[in-house]
């Protein structure tokens, strides 16, 4: 979708993205079965400062977004609502589900979170209304370095994954599937979602987005 198709689609898509992403973020919780990066170090802050990993979400996010100062990074209307959405969505979620201790159902929401993901991934990229903090950071990264946004991603996401690791979050097999899976599963979203241009050529997936970049909020 581009900035051209109808403002209010447009805007429906974004926050219907931003929370559908906090919701799968709070299925991957409640299956404790190991989180995406970025969580995993909210997980772990959480676990030491006491506050709800929503609230964390927020914080970590506000503060990788003075980042952007330094890399010339310009936010969107995405990029802010990106900050404060998904925390309040997962916390929101995550009141409303019950504790899963059998292992069954700790997989079906582990599975449920991998996949509403890239649902939430399609809508709020195809939304085109900028980057979320933390992939403008990694293609802030990318450009004033002059290295792959691939290993920007490697090198940002290895990073938080210790650091929440050592702080008490959440590494396991989860954690895994949705490394592998996420990829293919925006790259399918992110064409289910995007409209065709006007002009009758092929659908725009995420326009301005840099080659080999899957953008999550």
């Amino acid at each position: 979708m581009s900035a051209s198709q109808p403002l209010a689609r447009r805007l429906i898509q974004l926050y219907a993205g931003l929370v559908l992403y906090g919701a799968s973020s709070a299925l991957l919780v409640r299956a404790d079965l190991g989180m995406e990066p970025w969580n995993v170090l909210h997980q772990g802050l959480a676990e030491r400062t006491g506050l709800t990993i929503g609230v964390v979400s927020i914080v970590v996010g506000a503060a990788v977004l003075l980042l952007w100062i330094p890399l010339r990074q310009r936010p969107g209307l995405g990029t802010i609502s990106n900050v404060f959405v998904v925390g309040l969505a997962m916390d929101g979620t995550l009141s409303l589900l019950p504790q899963v201790h059998n292992l069954a159902g700790r997989g079906a929401l582990l599975l449920a979170g991998v996949l509403l993901n890239g649902v939430a991934t399609g809508l709020y990229i195809t939304a085109a209304f900028g980057a979320g903090p933390r992939d403008g950071l990694m293609t802030g990264l990318h450009r004033r370095t002059g290295r792959s946004i691939r290993l920007m991603r490697t090198a940002v996401e290895v990073t938080v994954v210790v650091t929440g690791f050592c702080l008490g979050g959440t590494v396991g097999v989860g954690t895994v599937v949705y490394a592998v899976s996420i990829g293919p599963l925006a790259q399918f979203f992110l064409r289910v979602f995007a409209a065709p241009a006007a002009s009758g050529s092929s659908p725009v997936v995420a326009a301005g987005t840099p080659r080999g970049a899957i953008l999550r909020p």
